[in-house]
């Protein structure tokens, strides 16, 4: 079994410590999961897979090839809860053009009012990546902060759904994918991130943040546990709305 991506980054005492502390015990699937896919849109992917610092010159907030290796990951997951039935939420973000609300977020980036097209599409940053674009009966939740949760409805609909648990995916791990795992966290639902589908522009970042959510808030699992759990699930447990074939 392969060894945690973070623990190369961890000390012996860093080790010890979770261990004798009792952190890290492994949570468990809910029973009935909705899927949420966080903010894979343009802004965060570019509209292509290349090396991080060409992509970052176009596309601000680009996590470069990792995003298309966790876009992959992602299209298997989605695969596999549409054949369920499960509800698949994604977030994605919304700004106005004259950037009235962009808030606290040009406290800390230079490069915050920038607007970037997809040569590819011709469509904006905020769109998510065609490659695993929404179903007509998936749902879309906008928002302009870190959190999923914060100032959204994504609480209303899983309390409509009956969710007990969400497997997540998404960006950044160490910034909107942590802000939701503890949101949902605090609100008592059992969190599965799955590890492939999650990514972000530092590597360091991003294999810390893993541990400490995997230590304290969530259960980082593979894409193939994922996968095999949902297949384990009765199909057709939620009613949703069909919309258009």
């Amino acid at each position: 079994m392969a060894e945690p991506v973070w623990n190369k980054f961890l000390t012996a005492r860093d080790k010890q410590v979770f261990e004798v502390a009792g952190y890290g015990k492994r949570q468990g699937f809910g029973k009935r999961p909705a899927v949420l896919v966080v903010d894979v849109n343009y802004d965060f992917c570019g509209d292509r897979p290349e090396p991080i610092l060409e992509s970052i010159k176009r596309w601000r907030n680009s996590c470069g090839e990792e995003a298309w290796e966790g876009i992959r990951a992602i299209k298997k997951l989605l695969v596999a809860a549409r054949t369920q039935e499960l509800p698949i939420l994604y977030t994605t973000s919304a700004r106005r053009a004259d950037n009235w609300d962009t808030g606290s977020w040009s406290w800390k980036n230079a490069r915050t009012a920038e607007r970037v097209i997809a040569k590819t599409t011709q469509l904006p940053g905020s769109t998510i990546v065609p490659d695993i674009a929404p179903a007509p009966r998936d749902i879309v939740i906008t928002k302009q902060k870190p959190s999923a949760f914060y100032g959204t409805p994504l609480q209303s609909y899983l309390v409509l759904l009956g969710c007990d648990s969400i497997i997540l995916t998404g960006t950044t791990t160490s910034g909107c994918v942590r802000a939701t795992v503890l949101d949902a966290f605090s609100s008592n639902y059992r969190v599965s991130l799955v590890e492939e589908g999650c990514f972000d522009r530092s590597e360091a970042s991003h294999a810390i943040n893993l541990c400490d959510m995997h230590a304290k808030y969530a259960d980082v699992i593979k894409l193939d546990e994922a996968l095999r759990f949902i297949g384990t699930l009765e199909k057709g447990m939620f009613a949703l709305p069909l919309g258009a074939t």
